[in-house]
């Protein structure tokens, strides 16, 4: 059975893949989708952009996977780029997978399927769109971008080229949070009337720079140019570009944004709300650096989300009466998920479990429950694993667990609280037209202007 992945002939594909390859001095690997699921190889072949956090993990999970075939690596970083080389080289146990720095580049191959996407917030745009508009099915980082309108425009690039997407919102992958999303959604804790999403304050070195907060020339093996790309540019300072690039407002969009695809997702999932939003947005209070500091994001944070449904969502970072994870509090008891474990009000909605806490010691705890068709009347969708997933659909053209759509929705209500917070003041949000009701000053900040010559496609 041919797949339909691309509109591209076999007989095309030879001509302009084989000149490709010619040009260009990389092996001629023929996509699984010209020849369909029954190829000699059938490999889904990908390219993976960025290798700093992410981008070895996603990477590592694809080449678990005996069906799809990593054939690029981009990076600014030469270093990180050699590292990516030789995981994937070694793996494979050969050379076939090139080198890149220009990530456009990449995208022009014919003969890559899909591309996998870990770079920095302010990246996250104009690597997709580019990907959407050359026909690459999409795994992608949360959130789904820096902003609400380039988020707009990726939703936008995807549905128009028809693309399959992926978000890194892998939590819906993990059979805790399912279940306790069918729980809220099946009324099992009665009527919604309150969410709370607990997420990470303050900040983490997460390269390990110490006190490297000094302005100094960029390193020879980073285009330093290049990544700072579309923001604005600053000085070099290490402490603010690999993996702390997050505690940036200029690239990134600190521990609420870094988040907010996670535990909103999980939120949005139990509340029915992967198509919608709020329609107001509260701010409670926030602790932000001075602005021209290295780190500048907020270190704690708290604002209140109203929904049309009657339904007040929390999100906090940094308040200790708002545990991490997600908790649903309905008419007839709550139900909470983490990474950390799950709990519920009611002794038939959790089972009881023995675990060890950090000190080694043995406690009682509690777990999903295992629920049956008779209680769980409307299930959720199941996924066999959040890599699978994406690969099963690029075969199938079937949505994903976390569709473009679902990771706009998901990361709206952080950048509203974000923007509610900077600017002190109630925002009103029409969910529909998504724009701001009133606010012309806020409005301003559901983009950011652009360095020339970059430009964020209509």
């Amino acid at each position: 059975m041919t797949t339909p992945h691309t509109a591209t002939s076999r007989r095309r594909f030879l001509q302009s893949g084989a000149a490709a390859a010619a040009t260009f001095g990389f092996p001629t690997i023929v996509p699984s989708s010209v020849f369909g699921q029954n190829a000699p190889s059938n490999r889904i072949t990908m390219a993976v952009i960025g290798w700093g956090m992410m981008g070895p993990s996603n990477a590592k999970s694809f080449l678990n996977e005996t069906d799809c075939q990593i054939v690029a690596a981009c990076d600014l970083d030469k270093g990180r780029l050699d590292a990516a080389l030789k995981t994937i080289n070694e793996t494979y146990k050969n050379q076939d997978c090139r080198a890149y720095h220009d990530y456009r580049e990449v995208m022009a191959r014919k003969d890559i399927d899909t591309v996998m996407l870990a770079v920095p917030d302010h990246w996250h745009a104009l690597t997709a769109i580019e990907a959407a508009k050359n026909g690459k099915d999409i795994y992608g980082e949360k959130p789904l971008a820096r902003t609400i309108h380039e988020q707009q425009a990726i939703v936008k690039a995807v549905q128009a080229n028809n693309r399959i997407w992926q978000t890194g919102s892998w939590q819906r992958s993990r059979d805790d949070f399912r279940i306790a999303a069918e729980v809220v959604r099946n009324g099992l804790i009665g009527r919604i009337t309150s969410v709370e999403v607990g997420l990470p304050s303050g900040h983490n070195d997460f390269a390990k720079t110490g006190d490297k907060t000094q302005i100094t020339p960029p390193p020879a093996d980073l285009d330093y140019e290049m990544w700072i790309g579309p923001a604005q540019m600053e000085p070099y300072i290490e402490a603010r570009v690999h993996k702390n690039w997050r505690w940036n407002y200029n690239i990134g969009g600190g521990q609420l944004l870094d988040w907010i695809g996670h535990h909103c997702d999980i939120a949005h999932w139990g509340m029915d709300c992967d198509n919608t939003g709020p329609n107001e947005v509260i701010p409670i209070g926030a602790d932000f650096p001075p602005k021209d500091a290295v780190w500048n994001t907020a270190t704690r944070y708290r604002a209140e989300a109203k929904y049309a449904n009657g339904i007040t969502m929390t999100i906090a970072g940094g308040h200790p009466d708002i545990r991490s994870g997600t908790k649903w509090i309905g008419t007839d008891g709550w139900v909470w998920v983490d990474r950390s474990g799950y709990d519920a009000s009611k002794d038939e909605l959790r089972r009881k479990i023995q675990k060890r806490d950090k000190d080694g010691k043995v406690v009682e705890a509690y777990a999903a429950p295992k629920l049956g068709e008779d209680i769980i009347k409307s299930p959720l969708y199941r996924s066999p694993g959040h890599h699978r997933n994406f690969l099963d659909c690029v075969k199938s053209r079937q949505p994903t667990i976390t569709p473009v759509t679902t990771a706009h929705h998901s990361a709206i209500p952080g950048h509203l609280a974000l923007i509610a917070l900077m600017e002190n003041r109630p925002l009103k949000w029409d969910p529909a037209a998504e724009q701001l009701l009133n606010d012309s000053a806020a409005a301003k900040l559901l983009g950011r202007e652009y360095r020339t010559p970059w430009k964020l496609p209509a």
